[in-house]
């Protein structure tokens, strides 16, 4: 007989640096055994932030699913820029080239609802113009 599912939480926490806190206390789960378990996976991504889907049980035991750094992330990262443009189209916040566009496209892909990588580079672009990080190439 399959577990009968209690609730499904989305967070995000910075990458081998989940912490008990009340945003884990709201998904009911055992935190300390959680948060051992999301450290140990995401150690080799250290210093990205790692978006968490969990799903608790009515036992209290959980499962959780990693899924990619966050686009906007990752384009302030290859970018070096801390923050986007306050006025995306008129005030260019930073830079990129096609060849960092395809990388975070390629490593995206898992995420999002594209058939091919030009069409992952055609939406991770746009958040990049959104962000007023312009696409050089």
């Amino acid at each position: 007989m399959a577990k009968k599912v209690v609730k499904v939480c989305k967070l995000q926490f910075a990458a081998g640096q989940a912490k008990p806190g009340p945003a884990l206390a709201s998904a009911g789960i055992n935190m300390p055994q959680f948060c051992t378990q999301f450290n140990d996976q995401t150690k080799d991504r250290m210093g990205d932030i790692v978006p968490v889907v969990i799903t608790a049980f009515e036992d209290k035991s959980f499962e959780f699913t990693l899924k990619t750094t966050p686009a906007a992330f990752l384009l302030k990262k290859y970018a070096g820029v801390k923050k986007a443009s306050g006025t995306p189209g008129k005030a260019v916040a930073g830079t990129i080239t096609e060849a960092q566009l395809r990388e975070i496209a390629e490593y995206k892909m898992p995420d999002l609802n594209a058939n091919d990588v030009e069409a992952a580079m055609r939406i991770i672009e746009g958040t990049a113009r959104n962000m007023g990080i312009k696409v050089e190439g």
